[in-house]
């Protein structure tokens, strides 16, 4: 912590006013640092790993090691940012997020503005039957009205007698 408050006095001398330091999570100042780690395969690594993500060990699971590179980064419940309470005082309140709090493996998809896992008003296979209604009845209706083409009724321009002119103008 003490880096941080020299490293911020120094940019501010640097910059001549105030700066921000960006935030950096505990014992890391690389991006290095913040790549998960191999899979934990004794007590002792998990244990290590645990502490590494701030979480309690017996909370601590990691992902499988099935091959998708996610070492020993915890495996986290799958819950939407707009399902977290508006009114909880975060770090970071347009995020709803604390500082050091270790990010979803698939957070872009579960951002507030993307998929969220909160409760829907309709079942999805209410959703799925109704949208399949519609496109069928759409379906239907073009296949039962396709040989029925259409276009503007209008007859030929009808002239009294057999085509004479029966009027004149005159310009005075």
């Amino acid at each position: 912590m003490a880096a941080l408050v020299k490293f911020s006095r120094v940019a501010s001398k640097l910059t001549n006013k105030s700066c921000l330091v960006p935030a950096v999570s505990y014992g890391s100042h690389w991006n290095k640092d913040n790549k998960p780690g191999p899979y934990p395969q004794t007590q002792k690594e998990r244990e290590a790993a645990a502490k590494k993500y701030g979480i309690p060990v017996e909370e601590y699971e990691p992902y499988p090691d099935d091959g998708m590179g996610f070492g020993d980064y915890p495996k986290l419940p799958n819950e939407s940012v707009d399902t977290r309470s508006a009114h909880y005082p975060y770090d970071f309140p347009e995020f709803k997020r604390n500082f050091g709090e270790p990010l979803h493996v698939d957070h872009d998809l579960y951002s507030e503005d993307r998929y969220s896992t909160a409760r829907t008003r309709f079942t999805p296979t209410t959703m799925m039957l109704t949208t399949l209604s519609v496109v069928g009845a759409i379906a239907l209706a073009y296949w039962w009205l396709n040989d029925k083409k259409a276009f503007r009724p209008v007859l030929p321009k009808q002239y009294p007698g057999d085509g004479k002119v029966h009027y004149t103008f005159e310009l005075k």
